[in-house]
């Protein structure tokens, strides 16, 4: 059997295979930022019995969503959608983590409560687009967060880590990558703060440390995660020194005893292959030397690309995202080596079912032939 469909452990939880579903965003939640039944039906098609799944990045306070359509866990009545979505998957026999996002300065005014300016750790102009219901436009100029201001969204992310636990999600995932609030606190391309915030690697850390310690007072440290990208330059990011600065963040994260790192590698930006990137797994290479807990890696990998970093040793499992998008049954068909249906880039980003529900299983397709 290929280590890539071997058993593995992340926290208290038992998995049968090492295909991950990565998480998405795929802009189907209904009025409200809340899940309906199309949402809970595309997770239930990608769950699998001892298969784990990572939901799409979910806004963890009114002034933190960038995308029109994403989903949210900043109020109580977006619970019951999720709850939805959570027992179809446990139904199927898979596990998810909730993970939650602050899109910090990648949004628009038109998105914000009261059309107030997106926030950010400083107010440094940067390019980037959000969606709203004029489509795809251009960031509005942020204005920087105050200590106060800090403080209150590390409370934020703590009530909406109660309210994934109450919506029936198996943990937490922090979204600290692709340019997003906890990523734009790291890098000191977009953190110019010479506060407690700023400055140093321990500083520009401080946030994302803070919330990590207040989700995981409410879920235990083996049932949360974190998402880095130690490469990342989606949403205009940058960073004088980014070895330097995630393997601190790494080996700080090490100490918490997470349930996993869960690392983007560098060849993907935003949802396409760069390909003047370096195409080897860079990011768990460097991170696997100084994090010694359980890894996930993403960005572009195929079956046996995934099982060659698994037989490295950089990485314990593998999370898919566009080929687990037109492969619901994407685990089943890399297990026995099947053609793999292609993707629809059109219809990633909103809409309704086609190309978010339709794909076909091979078992369907066997049928039709």
């Amino acid at each position: 059997m290929s280590k890539l469909h071997s058993a593995v452990r992340i926290g208290p939880y038992e998995l049968s295979h090492r295909v991950v579903l990565a998480p998405l965003t795929r802009m189907r939640a209904e009025a409200g930022a809340r899940p309906g039944p199309l949402m809970a039906e595309y997770y239930a098609q990608r769950a699998s019995e001892g298969g784990f799944l990572i939901g799409e990045a979910t806004i963890a306070a009114p002034n933190g969503n960038g995308y029109l359509g994403a989903p949210g866990l900043y109020d109580d009545s977006q619970i019951a959608g999720w709850k939805q979505v959570t027992h179809a998957v446990h139904a199927k026999g898979g596990r998810i983590f909730l993970q939650l996002y602050h899109a910090g300065r990648q949004s628009n005014s038109q998105l914000q409560p009261g059309g107030a300016q997106p926030v950010a750790p400083s107010a440094v102009p940067h390019g980037g687009v959000a969606y709203t219901e004029a489509g795809w436009i251009p960031n509005t100029p942020s204005r920087e967060l105050t200590i106060p201001e800090i403080a209150e969204l590390v409370e934020r992310f703590r009530t909406a880590a109660i309210r994934g636990k109450e919506a029936g999600f198996d943990g937490v995932e922090l979204h600290a990558a692709n340019g997003y609030l906890f990523d734009q606190f790291l890098q000191d391309g977009s953190n110019k703060r010479s506060d407690i915030y700023g400055g140093s690697f321990e500083n520009r850390a401080r946030f994302l440390m803070e919330a990590t310690r207040a989700v995981i007072s409410v879920w235990g440290s083996d049932r949360v995660a974190v998402r880095l990208g130690p490469s990342g330059s989606f949403g205009d990011m940058s960073d004088s020194d980014p070895a330097g600065l995630f393997t601190y963040v790494a080996e700080e994260l090490g100490k918490l005893n997470l349930a996993y790192l869960h690392l983007i590698e560098p060849r993907v930006v935003g949802n396409v292959d760069d390909e003047s990137k370096d195409q080897n797994p860079v990011a768990a290479q460097l991170i696997r030397q100084h994090y010694k807990g359980i890894i996930i890696a993403a960005g572009g990998f195929k079956g046996h690309t995934a099982e060659a970093i698994l037989q490295a040793g950089d990485a314990d499992l593998v999370a898919f995202g566009r080929d687990f998008i037109a492969n619901p049954d994407l685990p089943e068909r890399l297990r026995l080596q099947l053609p793999l249906n292609p993707y629809d880039r059109d219809s990633f980003f909103g809409g309704a079912d086609v190309g978010y529900t339709d794909y076909p299983f091979h078992s369907d397709e066997t049928v039709a032939a």
